[in-house]
């Protein structure tokens, strides 16, 4: 006599393949799998079915991943790309020549391009396309580049190293490069204004408002001011290190996503889930940058590795421990991801993806 049990397994997130063949998101669905395994009454051990389930999880778990991983890949390469693009045609040769090519050499340097890509994101998550954002998506990444040049000023940071190249005042001279991070800040919103097309005014007045303020005395300038006179000062806390954080870095990660849903045409309940998701990832990417900046060299990150620690700053493995720095990275992914749950989780994978791209990066 023999027994028949039927196990059924639940699916996972995944991602599969458009009609097209490119890549296309798809959501955390619940997958039924029937699985019938047949054994004799001699051994009818429940232990040996509960192994082959397993194996047979884990299997598909591991080809899951592999599969994932591929796809947001494609989904990077993809974006970049446009991305690209779009910017090499925002700034072109002209006189005079030496601003110009001081601009594009630290804009087109290469880089992750992560702010674009949340820009973009946003926009498809709220019904918008990849064309309504572009021009905000190449705004922020002007700003990002801007933000770099003069952090790595002598007067600032004192960096010689960016992207892996000289940065831009050792090429072009300090007085060059701080012209060359002010034109592009002006050319940001001017592109915004210029290039935007199929959105109503009242969205792009209100875009132009947001950016302003995401990265003027109340966003990116006051946490780089606070950072400054915050260097070899002994009782920083918790509390400090995160107004350094949430305006220096999560500002204009705040700015890029809530730019796009803003352009989409989300609503002011989706603009606020969105602007809370940015800001855990914002804080986040600082906390995983001051991880990496303890354990990694400066040829794995593009850039001089171990500077804070020789500028005595406060960060977040030195306030509290690596451990305790990881842990909070994590509850920092989890909390972004919640703020993703109303909305359609197909079109959320992205942002998904980012968060979880920027809480494991290596650089």
């Amino acid at each position: 006599m023999s027994l028949s049990t039927a196990i059924t397994t639940w699916g996972y997130t995944y991602f599969a393949l458009g009609n097209n063949g490119r890549s296309r998101f798809c959501s955390h669905g619940l997958l039924p799998t029937h699985l019938k395994i047949k054994f004799s009454t001699n051994n009818p051990s429940p232990l040996s079915v509960s192994a082959l389930l397993t194996t047979k999880q884990q299997t598909d778990e591991s080809k899951n991943k592999k599969k994932q991983a591929m796809e947001f890949n494609e989904y990077v390469l993809e974006k970049a790309n446009s991305v690209n693009k779009a910017l090499e045609s925002s700034v072109l040769i002209k006189e005079p020549v030496k601003i110009h090519e001081s601009m594009r050499y630290s804009l087109l340097a290469g880089g992750k391009r992560i702010r674009p890509m949340l820009c973009i994101a946003s926009c498809e998550l709220v019904g918008g396309d990849e064309s309504i954002a572009m021009p905000a998506a190449c705004a922020v990444e002007m700003i990002h580049t801007m933000s770099l040049i003069h952090d790595d000023l002598p007067c600032m940071d004192n960096d010689d190293l960016r992207r892996g190249k000289p940065t831009n005042h050792k090429i072009y001279g300090e007085d060059v490069a701080v012209l060359a991070g002010d034109a592009l800040l002006a050319l940001a919103f001017e592109h915004i204004v210029t290039q935007t097309k199929g959105v109503p005014s009242h969205r792009i007045v209100r875009v132009v408002g947001e950016l302003a303020k995401c990265i003027g005395a109340e966003g990116l300038v006051a946490g780089q001011v606070v950072d400054i006179i915050s260097e070899g000062v002994s009782d920083v806390d918790l509390k400090h290190l995160e107004f350094i954080h949430l305006h220096k870095t999560a500002a204009l990660l705040e700015g890029s996503v809530v730019l796009g849903a803003i352009l989409g045409g989300a609503d002011d309940e989706e603009v606020e889930k969105l602007r809370k998701f940015a800001r855990c990832i914002g804080l986040l990417f600082q906390v995983v940058d001051d991880i990496l900046d303890v354990t990694k060299s400066s040829q794995q990150l593009g850039k001089t590795a171990g500077k804070d620690l020789v500028a005595d700053k406060v960060t977040y493995p030195k306030l509290i421990g690596m451990e305790k720095s990881r842990e909070f990275a994590e509850e920092l992914n989890k909390d972004a991801q919640a703020q993703l749950a109303g909305f359609d989780q197909e079109k959320a994978a992205p942002l998904i993806a980012l968060a979880n791209y920027i809480a494991y990066r290596e650089n």
